[in-house]
C-alpha cells in the first residue's frame, strides 16, 4: 500500500496548490491514504473548519497540525467534532482534540500520530514517552503506523526515527518548511525523512513575504510576517510504499512541484 503525505500548507497559495495538484498526485501514485499537514493553512497561522473540510474534499483522509494549532481561535469550536484532525499528542492532558486517529480506507487501517518536538520549541510533554504509549496502543489494531513529527531540530527528528525503527511504518518531519534530501528506509523497516517541506509561496522565506523577514534580520526590530497573496507557489510531499501485512516500509520518495521542478504525469 502507499501513503501520500503533503507538507506544511501555508496560506491560500498552499491551499490552491493542494486543490490543483492533490487529485493529480492521487491519480499518479494511487495512495490508499492521503495526509496533509495544515497547521499554517489559515493565512500562515492555524486552521479553520472551512479549510479542514476543503482539504477533506480535495482528497485528504487526515489532517495533522503542529505548534500553530491554536493560533486561529476557530479551532476550539470544531476540533472535537473533526474526526480526522490530529494535533500533537504530547500536548498536556485535557487539551482538546486527538493526538492519534485510526483511518480505514480501501480495507486497510492506518494509525496516524502527530507529535511536537521540544528542542527550540515550546515546552511540552516528552514526545518519546508519549509515542511509546501510542505505538503500543496502535499495534493492537494495525501494524501500519504513520508519525508526523513536527519539530525544529534535525537531531531530535533523527533520534525519534531511530527510536521507532521497526515499530512504526514511517516517521516524517514537518515544521522547518525546507524539504530535506535524506529520505531512506531505516534497517528495521521504518521510512524516514527529516522534513517533507512546505506547500505554499515559492518566492518567500519559509512561506512569508521576504521584505519583513529581511527587515527583521537587518534591524532586529519587531515586524509582522504575512503570507504573500500572489506569486509563484510550490508543493512538497512524499510517497511511502508499505507492506500492508507487516507494516514495514519498502520505499520513501520525495515529491517537489514548482516552476523549476514541474509536475510530470505518468
Amino acid at each position: 500500500m502507499k501513503i501520500l503525505f503533503v507538507g506544511d500548507v501555508v496560506g491560500s497559495p498552499g491551499r490552491d496548490m493542494v486543490s490543483e495538484y492533490l487529485p493529480r498526485l492521487k491519480k499518479k501514485y494511487m495512495p490508499e491514504l492521503t495526509i496533509v499537514n495544515g497547521e499554517n493553512a489559515a493565512a500562515g497561522r492555524g486552521i479553520t473548519e472551512k479549510i479542514y473540510r476543503q482539504f477533506m474534499n480535495d482528497g485528504a483522509n487526515a489532517v495533522t497540525l503542529g505548534n500553530h494549532a491554536w493560533d486561529n481561535k476557530d479551532i476550539f469550536e470544531f476540533i472535537d467534532k473533526a474526526k480526522w484532525l490530529v494535533r500533537p499528542a504530547n500536548f498536556p492532558k485535557g487539551t482538546p482534540g486527538n493526538g492519534m486517529v485510526f483511518v480505514k480506507n480501501a480495507g486497510v487501517e492506518v494509525a496516524v500520530i502527530n507529535l511536537q518536538g521540544r528542542t527550540f520549541m515550546p515546552a511540552l510533554d516528552d514526545p518519546f514517552q508519549e509515542v511509546e504509549r501510542l505505538v503500543e496502543e496502535a499495534r493492537e489494531r494495525t501494524p501500519i503506523i504513520f508519525v508526523d513529527f513536527h519539530a525544529e531540530a534535525t537531531s531530535e527528528k533523527q533520534a525519534l526515527g531511530w527510536f521507532l525503527d521497526g515499530r512504526v511504518s514511517a516517521v516524517v518531519g514537518t515544521h522547518t518548511h525546507v524539504q530535506t534530501a535524506d529520505n531512506r528506509v531505516l534497517p528495521g523497516g521504518t521510512a524516514y525523512l527529516s522534513d517533507v517541506g512546505m506547500t505554499g509561496p515559492y518566492d518567500s522565506v519559509l512561506g512569508m513575504e521576504k521584505e519583513p523577514v529581511l527587515k527583521r534580520f537587518l534591524t532586529s526590530l519587531p515586524v509582522r510576517f504575512e503570507v504573500p497573496k500572489s506569486g509563484r507557489a510550490q508543493l512538497s510531499a512524499c510517497v511511502i510504499e508499505i507492506d500492508r501485512k507487516t507494516g514495514k516500509a519498502k520505499s520513501i520518495n520525495r515529491i517537489l512541484i514548482n516552476e523549476d521542478s514541474p509536475f510530470i504525469a505518468e
